[in-house]
């Protein structure tokens, strides 16, 4: 892809916001509190670091500070201020634009007993400002999590000109967030969009199609399970991943 060319200051703020749901059976208290223990081990502060110097390093950005934190009973968090460039000389004029920017992820491991359903949830803020577009990162993103339930938001403030002088409010193609997603990926599941273009704001929300209820069973075989309770189980994960999807309580009260 060409890159734009720009001229003077350019303060366009690209922020994209990502959560990611799981969702796992655990029937008794015992399940629950090792599944919880389980989500925590598998995304700590330490692998949630990886995972987000990874995707500096996809964009070009430099990292500049680290701060995490794993929490007790159960979470972590990870901040990283990254720098995208400086001042370029061109001639006798300085390109410019804000270069410290930043990517923030936090987990929220939790169960609910009398559902028997445990949620795992991940959410990640990327804002970068310039030229970088974090949306090339979702693949990697969506791969790097077991995501049931996926919604993000991606908006674009600020301006910049071309080099006529001209206010540019948005300085790459999207019409949806898909656009940026493998079709491959997309195939897994129903996705949906609410888009403002006139203010720059795209809107996706996405939910697994297949359950294979082996996945979301916790120290359990299925083929342990009368057909019955397997029905049953395989209702509950759907009502609770129809609802986090629609953002609103459709079944319970």
């Amino acid at each position: 892809m060409d890159k734009l060319k720009l001229y003077g200051f350019n303060n366009l703020t690209k922020a994209l916001s990502f959560n990611i749901y799981d969702v796992c059976y655990a029937k008794t208290a015992r399940e629950q509190r090792d599944y919880i223990a389980y989500i925590d081990s598998q995304y700590n502060s330490e692998r949630l670091t990886k995972i987000l110097t990874d995707l500096t390093d996809m964009i070009g950005a430099k990292v500049l500070n680290i701060a995490k934190q794993d929490y007790e009973p159960q979470g972590a968090s990870v901040a990283i201020l990254i720098a995208e460039g400086s001042m370029t000389p061109a001639g006798r004029t300085q390109l410019a634009h804000l270069d410290k920017s930043h990517v923030t992820v936090h987990t929220y491991p939790e169960y609910h007993p009398e559902t028997c359903l445990a949620t795992f949830r991940v959410d990640i803020d990327v804002a970068t400002c310039g030229e970088i577009t974090p949306l090339s990162t979702l693949d990697y993103l969506i791969s790097s999590f077991d995501s049931d339930i996926i919604t993000m938001d991606y908006r674009v403030r600020g301006f910049t000109r071309d080099v006529n002088g001209k206010k540019l409010f948005l300085d790459h193609t999207i019409t949806s967030i898909q656009d940026y997603i493998a079709q491959e990926t997309l195939n897994r599941y129903d996705t949906v969009d609410i888009n403002v273009y006139d203010s720059n704001i795209f809107h996706t929300k996405m939910m697994i199609k297949e359950i294979d209820l082996q996945n979301y069973l916790f120290k359990t075989d299925v083929y342990e399970l009368p057909p019955k309770v397997r029905l049953e189980i395989m209702n509950n994960l759907r009502r609770e991943m129809i609802e986090i999807f629609s953002g609103r309580n459709i079944y319970s009260n």
